[in-house]
């Protein structure tokens, strides 16, 4: 078996009295997509913070592409290849689509400023920040800001930033948020082949997404991993039933 692109061992995190993640291992391996599933409340985010490294965990393990990651910061996990999208949009609202994709580009470059030529019209930037916003299907929008893109456009513009980042492993929070059926259908199709240019954690609500795209699926309930299996092993396990599928039925 492969070995994990990224992993996580018995990770705790606590806020007061609350246990928001209470001894969490888990593991993503290359190729694949693994989600992670549970009701509200249950610690989805929260993991997802630590592991992208907006929240430091109080103990426990995070290896990434065989490094120990739990000291570094979140723009330094980034320059590693851990790309994310976020259930709350954190674009640069008053910028184009375009330019917020081309200033994914340049960190990538390492040439964050230039200072003696129109960015613009660098085509070393522009064309492969429109090259990431035709895969995510907003070519159309590219000159639009991002404070006027839908909901729903503002998360393919997040997949277009990470994929411009060059990641070598995704972790997407509800990326399916505020999409009506047909756009959910179509970034669930665009997903599935994403993973084989880089394995993807996946939070989502949408179950029907979920069971379409996961290669496993872990249940977070408390803050902790009550089960990990494929499909038919979650659907079918009688304590995530009552958990968390037989809340939904």
């Amino acid at each position: 078996m492969a070995e994990p692109v990224l992993e996580i061992r018995d990770l705790k995190k606590t806020f007061g009295a609350l246990k928001a993640t209470d001894g969490v291992s888990l593991d993503l391996r290359p190729g694949e997509v693994h989600a992670l599933i549970g009701p509200n409340g249950a610690g989805k985010s929260t993991l997802i913070h630590q592991i992208s490294g907006s929240f430091r965990p109080d103990s426990g393990t995070i290896r990434f592409l065989g490094q120990d990651i739990a000291g570094l910061d979140m723009a330094a996990r980034a320059r590693l290849g851990l790309g994310r999208s976020f259930q709350i949009s954190s674009l640069a609202q008053e910028f184009s689509a375009l330019r917020n994709v081309m200033l994914a580009v340049q960190a990538r470059q390492g040439t964050s400023f230039r200072f003696f030529r129109p960015v613009m019209n660098d085509k070393s930037l522009t064309e492969p920040a429109m090259a990431m916003l035709e895969r995510v299907g907003l070519a159309g929008r590219a000159h639009l800001p991002a404070a006027e893109l839908s909901h729903g456009e503002r998360r393919q513009l997040e997949i277009a930033i990470a994929l411009a980042l060059g990641s070598k492993a995704f972790l997407f929070d509800e990326p399916m948020a505020g999409m009506g059926p047909e756009g959910s259908k179509a970034l669930t199709k665009f997903l599935d082949g994403l993973r084989h240019e880089a394995p993807i954690l996946l939070v989502e609500h949408d179950m029907d997404a979920v069971f379409a795209l996961a290669d496993r699926i872990s249940v977070l309930v408390y803050g902790r991993v009550i089960a990990t299996g494929t499909v038919d092993q979650i659907r079918n396990d009688p304590e995530v039933r009552r958990a968390y599928l037989g809340e939904a039925a």
